[in-house]
């Protein structure tokens, strides 16, 4: 039976127990009048809950192990003996004898692959049967287990809180388990990199050249203190220069001189930056500013000004983090009390006095966490750096030159033919590590000024 299919009567089998023990509830609930702990659709949902999950979590489970359990009975057909050794010319020969068996591919380069075809669909086939036999063996006798659990003394709606609770705890532990695992594999990776370049080395050399590493010193070739300055250039000084001055006076004209109708217009085409994939900020950048830069650069002085120079994509990306900083001061100047702003204009301050001295200064928490918010989000961009930034590492304070940044540099060591065990391939999860800690302490900082700063209106 197909997994569909087998899904769908394991569904159908949870419907009828629902629908089944819900009667039977009414049925019992109709001969007295005492009250009772539960409603006829809490043990209708339990019934159905304890059909359905277990073969679930089993059909879940199977999912992982059963491609292991029909490799190994491939392996024991005498045509198997002739497979190569363990390694990858093995695993392509059963690879390709495992898509010939399920008919996703019509031919093979190894002629072994059509010989192990037919026992791969015979493994397949009895162990389809066997998972099919246990998850309706588990349907069955946790459907027919719960229902005989309804009776009047029964708290099903207790048993079924609890496994909505046991649902939503794992919602919300994918999160951190995820986040958990990436900080895991980058500690790892990382850890291995630094047995072969020294931290120091890493952290504050100043030459980063990785297609020509020198085995007996590599941390010599391996600095990251220009990819350190060219994010930080392009992201945290660039970017900020064009989207606190934009965002600020954006949500300022918004909330303070904006008309009902205007704002309800210009706040979502605002927004709608924000829901630009930045790959097209990236085409942007790439075919329309970089040339606009260059040919600025050398009309004011700037002979060798680069197309691929720090300025360009430091632009584009603080257009693209306009919204970030214009909605956190849009709310945070909303939530400033109107009693504020009516007692300036009524001690005779002007508008602009009073957005200036009382409006900003109230709201200034909130704006400065939305700026930081804004340059973690800035310092992790890649799009952008990758189509218009430049790939040579440089320490230089000229906008109109080539730099790079961390996240173009961790595409780069990624791509390509590199041994994975290479250093150059290793300080890519090196780089990560580190930017993956930068933007953890800038969002901490964001939160630690929001809440110590921010002010309780009543």
């Amino acid at each position: 039976m197909s997994s569909l299919a087998l899904m769908f009567v394991i569904v159908a089998l949870s419907l009828i127990g629902w629908i089944t023990a819900r009667a039977r509830a009414h049925r019992f609930r109709a001969a007295t009048t005492r009250r009772f702990s539960s409603l006829p659709q809490h043990h209708g949902w339990y019934v159905a809950m304890c059909t359905l999950l277990p073969p679930v979590i089993f059909l879940a489970i199977w999912h992982f192990t059963a491609p292991a359990l029909v490799t190994e009975a491939v392996l024991k057909v005498p045509a198997a003996a002739s497979l190569p050794p363990p390694g990858f010319d093995r695993a392509a020969v059963l690879s390709e004898a495992r898509h010939l068996a399920e008919g996703s591919s019509y031919g093979a380069f190894h002629p072994l692959s059509e010989v192990l075809a037919p026992a791969y669909a015979a493994a397949q086939s009895r162990y389809d049967w066997i998972a099919t036999a246990v998850a309706l063996l588990l349907a069955f006798a946790g459907g027919a287990l719960a229902f005989l659990r309804v009776r009047p003394a029964f708290s099903a709606r207790t048993q079924v809180e609890r496994v909505v609770m046991g649902l939503l705890l794992a919602a919300s532990l994918i999160a951190i388990l995820t986040t958990i695992g990436i900080v895991a594999s980058l500690l790892f990776e990382s850890a291995r990199f630094f047995r072969i370049v020294p931290i120091t080395d890493f952290l504050f050399g100043t030459h980063w050249s990785p297609q020509v590493i020198d085995n007996r010193d590599p941390g010599a070739s391996l600095g990251a203190v220009p990819l350190f300055w060219g994010t930080f250039f392009i992201g945290a000084v660039i970017a900020m220069a064009v989207a606190i001055p934009l965002g600020l006076m954006s949500a300022i004209y918004l909330t303070q001189y904006a008309r009902h109708t205007t704002r309800r217009w210009m706040k979502p085409l605002l927004e709608v930056l924000a829901g630009v994939p930045t790959v097209v900020y990236g085409y942007f950048a790439a075919l329309t500013v970089a040339p606009a830069v260059r040919d600025l650069g050398v009309a004011i002085g700037f002979r060798w000004a680069s197309s691929e120079s720090a300025l360009a994509a430091g632009v584009v990306m603080g257009v693209m983090i306009i919204p970030f900083v214009s909605s956190m001061a849009d709310d945070s100047l909303t939530a400033v009390p109107n009693a504020m702003r009516d007692g300036s204009l009524a001690m005779g301050a002007t508008p602009s006095e009073t957005i200036r001295k009382v409006l900003v200064p109230a709201a200034l928490p909130g704006v400065v966490g939305g700026v930081l918010l804004a340059v973690s989000r800035a310092i992790g961009e890649t799009m952008i750096v990758v189509m218009a930034a430049s790939g040579v590492a440089t320490l230089t304070l000229n906008p109109f030159a080539s730099t790079t940044t961390v996240t173009k540099q961790i595409v780069d060591l990624l791509t390509g033919e590199a041994e994975f065990d290479s250093a150059k391939t290793l300080a890519a999860f090196a780089l990560g590590l580190t930017l993956f800690v930068i933007t953890l302490l800038l969002n901490i900082i964001a939160l630690i000024v929001v809440r110590r700063y921010r002010e309780a209106y009543d």
